[in-house]
């Protein structure tokens, strides 16, 4: 049976077989146990700095939820781990981290901007990402936004639905307001041109 770690746009983390094409960290989720049963604790974050990560670096190798160690996430592709709230990690990806901070036009120390990302995605004490009601048409590419039917991708014209096995061909971008996942500091990063990698199935 899969282990509990793959990461939905909504923060949901499920037990999956879909691999993910990042890594990520929130801190301890997990029981002494957790390698054998492969399920988490009632947690889902221990502390602010959410890392987005690549998948290899370095040739390190993990023992997947040993004990005293980090819970190893798992995301899809980036879009789905910035709308999860997770921004780029500062060591295996310190281009990309430097970048998404400039085009979130934060000035100050990391920690500063993970107190700020917290604050904006984290519902206090309940263990739930909030979900912002905004207007479509004000929403960057790279977003995750709310239907009925469930999450979407924006991209251009597109709306793409998303499930834990990927992309759905595109639908035509809904209007008006709706629930939105991304956190808004990771919108203004999107908005000012940080392009998430995606791994899309198809060719748009």
């Amino acid at each position: 049976m899969p282990r509990q770690n793959r990461v939905m746009p909504t923060g949901e983390i499920l037990r999956h077989p879909t691999r993910g094409t990042f890594m990520g960290n929130r801190g301890i989720l997990h029981d002494r146990e957790a390698h054998d049963h492969g399920a988490l604790t009632h947690r889902r974050w221990r502390h602010k700095a959410w890392v987005c990560c690549l998948l290899t670096f370095k040739n390190r190798r993990r023992r997947l939820m040993a004990p005293n160690r980090y819970t190893e996430l798992f995301f899809y592709d980036e879009a789905v781990a910035l709308a999860a709230g997770h921004r780029p990690c500062a060591e295996c990806r310190r281009a990309d981290h430097a970048a998404f901070l400039a085009a979130a036009e934060h000035i100050g120390s990391t920690p500063d901007f993970d107190a700020r990302l917290h604050a904006a995605r984290a519902i206090p004490r309940k263990y739930h990402l909030r979900q912002s009601l905004q207007e479509v048409d004000d929403l960057p590419d790279g977003t995750f936004l709310m239907t009925a039917s469930g999450p979407h991708l924006l991209l251009g014209d597109m709306a793409l639905p998303f499930s834990p096995t990927g992309y759905a061909p595109p639908q035509k971008r809904p209007t008006g307001p709706h629930p939105v996942l991304t956190p808004k500091p990771t919108q203004i990063a999107l908005r000012n041109g940080y392009h998430p990698k995606l791994h899309l199935p198809f060719a748009l």
